[in-house]
């Protein structure tokens, strides 16, 4: 799965989301993560109230399933979330990037939450033994 980080230095998720003028993307898996690309954004981003800035990135993002970031607004979050991406808020701008990513591999490869499996799901193809285990599941919780 695709994830997203805002950043400043490639290092630390130390960027306010509407603010940032790159985004790093890596893909994780159960066996680990692999950086993909940086997405780069320009213009006036730190303009509040600037709701266009917003387009480009939710259109860069597209097939990523979460975003962390050090800060972001109500709008930006909800248009996220209606694109089935996660915007997630790191603990502080001292979190690094590749510590996140290899606690998320753990989780992945432990007893990932119910939010996160349905978005491991979410790109693999259905059977009927899936369907009742998702049934099942919510008969049971």
């Amino acid at each position: 799965m695709k994830i997203a980080f805002a950043t400043q230095d490639s290092v630390h998720i130390n960027a306010h989301f509407g603010w940032a003028s790159k985004i790093d993307v890596y893909d994780a898996d159960t066996n680990g993560y692999t950086f993909l690309e940086t997405l780069e954004f320009q213009g006036n981003l730190q303009e509040d109230g600037n709701e266009d800035k917003l387009e480009p990135k939710l259109r860069a993002l597209q097939g990523c399933t979460i975003v962390y970031v050090s800060a972001i607004g109500g709008s930006a979050a909800a248009r996220l979330i209606h694109k089935n991406i996660t915007p997630i808020k790191a603990e502080s701008e001292a979190d690094e990037i590749e510590e996140v990513l290899t606690r998320f591999v753990k989780t992945l490869n432990g007893n990932p939450p119910p939010w996160l499996r349905k978005a491991l799901l979410k790109n693999q193809p259905r059977n009927f033994e899936d369907s009742f285990e998702s049934i099942e599941e919510e008969i049971t919780v």
